[in-house]
């Protein structure tokens, strides 16, 4: 069974950093996109980041230049470095794959999720 377990968030001021990991098994990871979703009470599911099995990746506007998405097929894992941090990163964040997806308009395109990390923002 495939799963992905997401590790690193927590509590953080604003301006600051934080990582998150993206760790996968029983896949063939670097066969697979894979991507950062997030979801703040209330809100729909919206797209952060995805990166190809090549390596270019793609980013929201609201963390372009922020967010810095990656990944180690070697170690099975995906990497998002978010720094300066605001409030309104606030979120639950979640990994996704699928071997075609690339979009981030569309969460229902990744065949598999993690069961998320909670990132806060806050004073």
């Amino acid at each position: 069974e495939v799963q992905l377990a997401e590790s690193g968030g927590g509590l953080v001021q604003p301006g600051g950093s934080l990582r998150l990991s993206c760790t996968a098994s029983e896949l063939k990871f670097s066969a697979y996109q894979m991507a950062w979703f997030r979801q703040a009470p209330g809100k729909e599911r919206e797209g952060v980041a995805v990166i190809s099995t090549g390596g270019t990746a793609y980013y929201a506007d609201s963390v372009n230049g922020r967010f810095t998405i990656s990944r180690d097929n070697a170690k099975n894992t995906a990497y998002l470095q978010m720094n300066n941090l605001r409030p309104e990163d606030t979120a639950m964040y979640y990994c996704a794959s699928d071997r075609n997806a690339l979009d981030l308009e569309f969460p229902q395109s990744y065949t598999y999720w993690g069961r998320g990390t909670q990132v806060t923002v806050s004073s």
